[in-house]
């Protein structure tokens, strides 16, 4: 699809150059919020006179002959479950409803001092537990390329904040594709970092050992661009790779000339005929400009969806255990403590929660533990093993992003049905590797496909170039 909208990359140099104002672009994007976000609902909350503000200070900095930074000027949409001090972080759930963090996360200081202009809290999956931004308890956001149908999740409000020219780029978290899925449904380029290249501080977890936050954008240049700013060690999250990143915005025109690219065969059979259709053309634009293009097995694959519905679930379980309405949140009144912590818990969760914390809650029960988390953590140990077999072999492995292009908005009741959507992203989410989906054209009624470029830990490089190879062959 041809995109209407300013690229982040235009955007910063327009503003950086003087050649034009940050408050021009940011009125620009609030028009179009004001326009549909009453049909859309991609926010939780708009912060438009703080953006205002923002846009301001950073022309005068500009006209003072300041350098604002490399986001200088860009719009962005903040996923609602990255803590921004003093303004309201509710990860889409009524137990958070209203509280105010008293500080703020690492990706969003980096952001603001890069020059980036926050618009709004994006609406998602309540604490991004879902494929379809159904789940939220304010409502459901919709796909900007037909309202009838979902924008993906659990960063679903974060992809149709770009793909509806809300934002120029946004950022969300990717626990098990909940970046890539909905990048893929909206048409817009969504990145999941090798684990620990972005700082978890300030993002409320889900799943510690799988969350990571990650760009979503116009182009695959502002996803290099943005990954550039946020990236990089943090001492506050334990987890965050030591070693300075590799700069991205570089390498994404150097094209794939003698780059190995296998096509992950387990991945490739798990979805609709258009979805695989593109998927075999895109490996054609690859060998046409110049990749060494083959078939791999990953065999471990097949069992990733399994494994990540105990691990996930149990992780959740762990840290939700400290919404209980006595540090923060709602509260709901009780004739005693036990009785308040579980009346503020079964009226604070939603029903997609409360099943996620129960599953995880068995899973790591006693007499269940080894059969159950302990065996997943072990196919979790051989997806790993398989990943890095086929990395052996190939510089990037390439698969569909998403089963099916857009549902309609209550097509899939079955929970089942929903988690199945996560079936192409999980398999590198367990093994921590980089990954990410690229916009190539369409499928069925005409809704968007994304690819999926799949790289080693701290591969992003390498993945940048064939992103970049890739979204040059469908433009051109």
């Amino acid at each position: 699809m041809t995109d209407p909208f300013p690229t982040a990359v235009a955007i910063a140099a327009a503003v950086r150059s003087g050649e034009r104002s940050a408050s021009d672009f940011l009125e620009a994007h609030l028009a179009r919020i004001e326009q549909r976000e009453g049909e859309l609902h991609v926010f939780n909350l708009v912060t438009a006179e703080v953006a205002r503000a923002r846009a301001a200070d950073i022309d005068d900095r500009v006209a003072a002959g300041e350098d604002a930074g490399p986001l200088a000027g860009v719009p962005l949409a903040l996923k609602d479950n990255m803590c921004t001090r003093g303004v309201a972080t509710t990860c889409s759930s009524r137990i958070l409803d209203g509280w105010e963090p008293p500080y703020t996360a690492t990706v969003v200081e980096r952001a603001a001092a890069a020059g980036a202009v926050l618009v709004g809290k994006t609406n998602l999956d309540e604490f991004a537990m879902g494929s379809s931004t159904e789940n939220s308890a304010f409502g459901p956001t919709r796909n900007p390329h037909d309202p009838s149908r979902v924008p993906g999740g659990s960063s679903g409000g974060s992809a149709a904040a770009v793909a509806a020219g809300f934002a120029a780029v946004s950022l969300g978290s990717d626990t098990g594709g909940s970046i890539r899925q909905p990048a893929s449904l909206c048409g817009v380029v969504g990145v999941k970092p090798t684990y620990g290249r972005v700082s978890r501080y300030g993002l409320v977890a889900f799943a510690s050992s799988l969350d990571q936050i990650g760009p979503m954008s116009h182009t695959v240049a502002d996803s290099a661009l943005v990954l550039d700013v946020i990236g990089g060690h943090d001492p506050r999250d334990s987890t965050s790779i030591p070693e300075p990143p590799t700069p991205l915005l570089d390498v994404v025109d150097r094209g794939v000339d003698g780059l190995r690219v296998g096509i992950v065969r387990e991945l490739a059979l798990a979805v609709e005929p258009d979805v695989a259709g593109r998927l075999v053309a895109a490996a054609d634009a690859l060998a046409a400009a110049g990749a060494i293009v083959d078939e791999v097995t990953v065999p471990a694959a097949v069992y990733g969806l399994t494994a990540y519905y105990l691990i996930a679930p149990a992780e959740a379980s762990s840290n939700l255990a400290r919404y209980d309405g006595v540090r923060y949140g709602i509260r709901v009144p009780a004739d005693d403590t036990t009785q308040m912590m579980s009346r503020t818990r079964a009226e604070g969760f939603g029903d997609e929660v409360k099943a996620r914390i129960m599953l995880g809650t068995f899973a790591l029960s006693a007499g269940y533990y080894d059969a159950f988390y302990g065996k997943a953590q072990k196919v979790r140990t051989l997806v790993r093993r398989d990943f890095a077999t086929a990395y052996e072999r190939f510089d990037a492995l390439l698969g569909p992003t998403s089963p099916s292009v857009a549902f309609e908005l209550g097509a899939k009741s079955d929970p089942l049905e929903m988690y199945r959507c996560d079936t192409c992203t999980v398999p590198s989410s367990l093994a921590g590797d980089a990954a990410m989906s690229v916009p190539f054209g369409t499928g069925r009624e005409g809704m968007p496909v994304g690819v999926q470029v799949m790289a080693p830990a701290l591969g992003e490089p390498v993945m940048f170039r064939v992103a970049g190879a890739l979204e040059a062959a469908n433009r051109g």
